[in-house]
């Protein structure tokens, strides 16, 4: 993917083949010839089945909100990534869900919050919330939204409003909403000074009895 491409959310051409057998055998199958399976569906349309090249669909999910330009049997589709289904321990993509897009649609997403820059000494920023919902057209998603903490003093808060939207992006999460704390780190609790188990008749005076062997 260019770097133009990135930054401006433009969609990424990708071969889609109509499939119209369907079970775990057949996605098995798909899978060892490097191919995911896949459906798209929305708008009232019918879902469609597809399967989609595995190593080219890897590389486009690296980021987030991915859209791709379907082209299914010469015509082009604008989906949105939905889903993705993987194997909990080898990581592999079983199955992906594909939203259909028109062209000038507008779309809620979650946005990853990154931060930038060095707060005052002696402080640290603590994200609070690790993404924000944002209304923005379909082909102009955000990878992530940049907050600046440089030289913050402990005690400033960001909010939600407080966030640089791209232009035409607009703000759905409670503009309230604490996104960056900008705090002093609690001293390190070093505890008590550690107790130790009186040994039993240590310190204790001797019984008379006793004192008198």
């Amino acid at each position: 993917m260019s770097e133009k491409k990135a930054a401006t959310g433009l969609t990424n051409k990708i071969e889609a083949e109509l499939r119209t057998s369907f079970g775990k055998g057949v996605a098995r199958k798909l899978r060892s010839a490097g191919k995911v399976p896949a459906v798209v569906y929305g708008h009232g349309t019918e879902p469609r089945h597809v399967s989609l090249p595995a190593h080219e669909v890897s590389l486009l999910l690296r980021k987030a909100n991915a859209i791709l330009d379907l082209q299914i049997e010469g015509d082009s589709q604008l989906a949105l990534v939905k889903d993705v289904q993987k194997d909990p321990l080898r990581q592999i993509i079983e199955h992906i869900d594909l939203i259909v897009l028109r062209k000038g649609e507008r779309v809620e997403v979650d946005v990853a919050v990154h931060v930038e820059g060095e707060p005052a000494a002696g402080t640290t920023a603590e994200l609070d919330s690790k993404s924000i919902t944002i209304e923005a057209l379909a082909v102009s998603i955000p990878e992530r939204v940049t907050v600046n903490v440089d030289d913050l003093e402990a005690g400033a808060h960001i909010y939600a409003k407080d966030i640089e939207l791209p232009e035409g992006a607009v703000l759905v999460t409670d503009a309230e909403t604490l996104v960056v704390a900008i705090n002093v780190p609690a001293e390190q609790d070093l505890g008590d000074e550690p107790e130790t188990e009186a040994v039993e008749g240590e310190g204790e005076e001797p019984a008379a009895d006793e004192a008198a062997e």
